[in-house]
C-alpha cells in the first residue's frame, strides 16, 4: 500500500522536476518493497492472497506512473516509455482473461475481483525478472541524472537501449512460454 500511495507524489516530484527528493522517496518505495517480500518470506503468517495480488499491482502502478512522469521531465524518451506501458498493459489484459477462464461458474464480478479466491497463479519468466530489474535501474539512473548532472551521458542512452531490449524480450518470453508461466490452481 506504501509503494502505491508514494507513486503519486514520485510523480508530482519528478513533474515539478524537483529530483532531490524524488531521488530519495524513490529509495524509501525501493525500501519498502524489500522488507515486504522480507517479511512474507519469513513469517508465514504474514502472507496473505490480498498482498500477493497487491503486490504486483504496486509494483506496476510504481514503474508506469515513474516512467511517464520522467518523461514527461524529458529523462526518458516517448517510445521506451510507450513501450514499456503497452507491455504491461498486454500482461494485464492476460492475466484478466486468465483470470476469467479458470473462474468456476457462477462468473459474478464479486467473485472475479475477489483476491481471497485464487485460481491461478503467474509465475515470472527469468527474462521478466530481469526485465524488471533493468526498468528500475533506468528509472534510479534517470533519476540521479540531474541530480549528479549525467542527463546527456551516452550510459544513459545505452541503458535505454538495454530496457528497450529487455523489455521486448520480457514480452516475447511470455508469449513463447504463455501457457507454462501460468499455474491453474484447484479449489476443494
Amino acid at each position: 500500500m506504501a509503494r502505491m500511495g508514494l507513486a503519486p507524489v514520485l510523480g508530482y516530484l519528478i513533474v515539478e522536476e524537483n529530483f532531490n527528493v524524488a531521488l530519495g522517496v524513490f529509495v524509501l518505495a525501493g525500501v519498502t518493497d524489500l522488507l515486504d517480500g522480507f517479511i512474507a518470506r519469513n513469517w508465514a503468517n504474514q502472507k496473505s492472497a490480498l498482498g500477493s495480488a497487491l503486490d504486483p499491482l504496486a509494483d506496476k502502478i510504481l514503474i508506469s506512473v515513474l516512467y511517464v512522469s520522467l518523461t514527461c521531465a524529458n529523462l526518458i524518451p516517448v517510445p521506451l516509455t510507450s513501450m514499456i506501458i503497452l507491455r504491461d498493459a498486454a500482461l494485464i489484459a492476460a492475466v484478466f482473461y486468465v483470470r476469467y477462464k479458470t473462474l468456476s461458474p457462477p462468473r459474478t464480478l464479486s467473485r472475479y475481483f475477489n483476491p481471497c479466491y485464487a485460481t491461478a497463479q503467474l509465475k515470472p519468466t527469468f527474462v521478466s525478472k530481469m526485465n524488471t530489474a533493468v526498468q528500475l535501474i533506468l528509472v534510479a539512473a534517470s533519476l540521479a541524472a540531474p541530480v549528479f548532472n549525467y542527463v546527456d551521458s551516452i550510459y544513459l542512452q545505452t541503458l535505454w537501449c538495454i530496457t528497450a531490449f529487455s523489455t521486448v524480450t520480457s514480452a516475447y518470453s511470455y508469449y513463447h512460454y504463455g501457457r507454462k508461466t501460468v499455474q491453474v490452481i484447484k479449489n476443494k
